[in-house]
C-alpha cells in the first residue's frame, strides 16, 4: 500500500501589507526587502482570526478536493507553531469546527518543517492500515509573534494555512521517501524569547538552511531510488528566495522547476509548503507522475524533505 494526498487546500487572510507599508512604520525598504529575500507582500489575519480559523478554511478546501466527508478522517495533525492557546490542541479545535467526530487529533510542533514532519507522519499511519484517511494541516498565524518594530524579523512574516488529506493511492504513486533531522543545538539562533516575540540570527539560520536544504533533497532522492535528473518540481519551504535558489541549484534544475511563491505570502512557516503546492496545482504546473521534492528546516532546528510520485 503507498500513501499519498488526495486533495490539498489553502486559505490565506484577505489582508495584504505590502513592503510599501511597512516603509512608514519601521526603517526599511522596498528595495532591501525584495532583493535580499524575494517578498513583495504578505497576509495578515485579522484580529479575530485565530490559527484555528486559518486551519478550518484550509481544511474544508482539502476535504472538498479530495471527494470525501469529515466523519471519514481517522486522524488530524496540525503542524503549528502558533496554537490559540496552550490547550486544547488546535487539531482537537480544527475536529470540532469540522465535525470529524471519528478523528483522533494532535499538533505537530516542527516550526517550518512541521508540514514535513506531518505528512512523514501520516504515511506511516495510512500505509500500516490504522487509519483510511489523514488530515494534515499547516497553520500559522506568526503575526502575533512578530515583533513589528524589528526591522530584521518584521520584513519576513506572514499568515496562512495549508491542509492535505492523504490516503492509500495506485502502486508506485505517492510519498516514496522522506527524511527528518533535528539539531536542538542550533535551537538558540531561532526561538521565542521572554516577550513572546520570534528571535532570530538570521547569518546562522541562512547558513544552516542553505547547506540543509541542498543536502536533504539530495538524501531524501536517493532513499528513493531516484537521482536530480529525475526531478520534475522543487517545492521548498518559503522563507527566502536565495535559499532558495541555492537548493534549486544543489539539484541542478532550470528556473521553471523551482516553486516560487515567497514574493506574494511572504514566509508563513509550517503553511508555505502547501500553500506553494495548492498554488502550483491550481496553475497546472504539477501533472500526474510528476516527481516532487517537497523540503524545509525551521526553529529547533529541525528539516524534513519528502518526495512524492504525484497523482491518486
Amino acid at each position: 500500500m503507498n500513501a499519498g494526498i488526495i486533495g490539498v487546500g489553502k486559505y490565506v487572510p484577505e489582508q495584504i501589507v505590502t513592503n510599501f507599508d511597512l516603509e512608514k512604520k519601521i526603517d526599511t525598504s522596498d528595495e532591501w526587502i525584495r532583493t535580499r529575500t524575494g517578498i513583495e507582500e504578505r497576509r495578515i489575519a485579522a484580529d479575530h482570526e485565530n490559527t484555528s480559523d486559518l486551519a478550518y478554511l484550509a481544511a474544508q478546501d482539502a476535504i472538498n478536493n479530495a471527494g470525501i466527508s469529515a466523519d471519514e478522517i481517522g486522524l488530524i495533525l496540525v503542524a503549528t507553531v502558533t496554537p490559540d492557546q496552550a490547550f486544547p490542541s488546535v487539531a482537537c479545535q480544527l475536529q470540532e469546527k469540522l465535525g470529524a467526530v471519528n478523528a483522533a487529533a494532535m499538533d505537530v510542533a516542527a516550526a517550518c518543517a512541521g508540514f514535513i514532519y506531518a505528512l512523514s507522519t501520516a504515511k506511516q499511519f495510512i500505509e500500516s492500515k490504522a487509519y483510511k484517511y489523514v488530515l494534515v494541516v499547516g497553520a500559522e498565524k506568526l503575526s502575533k509573534i512578530t515583533d513589528w518594530s524589528d526591522r530584521n524579523t518584521a520584513v519576513l512574516f506572514g499568515d496562512g494555512a495549508c491542509a492535505a488529506v492523504l490516503g492509500e493511492v495506485s502502486e508506485g504513486r505517492g510519498i516514496l521517501a522522506f527524511e527528518l533531522g533535528a539539531d536542538g543545538t542550533g535551537g538558540k539562533h531561532l526561538f521565542l524569547d521572554e516577550a513572546d516575540h520570534i528571535a532570530m540570527n538570521g547569518r546562522e539560520v541562512f547558513k544552516f538552511a542553505v547547506r540543509q536544504m541542498g543536502e536533504s533533497a539530495i538524501s531524501v532522492l536517493e532513499k528513493a531510488g531516484l537521482t536530480k535528473q529525475d526531478v520534475d518540481f522543487l517545492i521548498p519551504h518559503q522563507a527566502n528566495i536565495r535559499i532558495m535558489e541555492a537548493s534549486r541549484e544543489r539539484l541542478e534544475l532550470p528556473e521553471e522547476k523551482l516553486s516560487k511563491r515567497i514574493h506574494k505570502y511572504g514566509n508563513t512557516s509550517s503553511a508555505s509548503i502547501g500553500i506553494a503546492l495548492k498554488d502550483e496545482l491550481d496553475d497546472g504546473k504539477i501533472k500526474d507522475d510528476d516527481i516532487l521534492v517537497l523540503v524545509g528546516f525551521g526553529g529547533g532546528l529541525t528539516w524534513g524533505a519528502v518526495v512524492i510520485k504525484w497523482g491518486k
